[in-house]
């Protein structure tokens, strides 16, 4: 898939763990752990919204289209 979620590179420049977005964004740790894997085949705008708000980032600091 040409879209690569780069969620892991933001929580490290912010020091944030898994656990403690989790409970920023209210979303269980598992579908946030599907998201940072890059396995989600979708994102509610809703989530992306709860998820930037939460490490003080823009969509596209999570979010990269690639060429292939």
């Amino acid at each position: 898939m040409p879209i690569i979620v780069n969620l892991d590179v933001m929580m490290a420049k912010r020091k944030m763990s898994l656990n403690e977005l989790s409970q920023k964004v209210e979303l269980t740790l598992s579908n946030l752990s599907i998201l940072k894997t890059g396995k989600a085949k979708a994102i509610r705008f809703s989530t992306l919204d709860a998820i930037c708000k939460a490490l003080d980032c823009q969509p596209g600091d999570i979010l990269e289209f690639v060429v292939q």
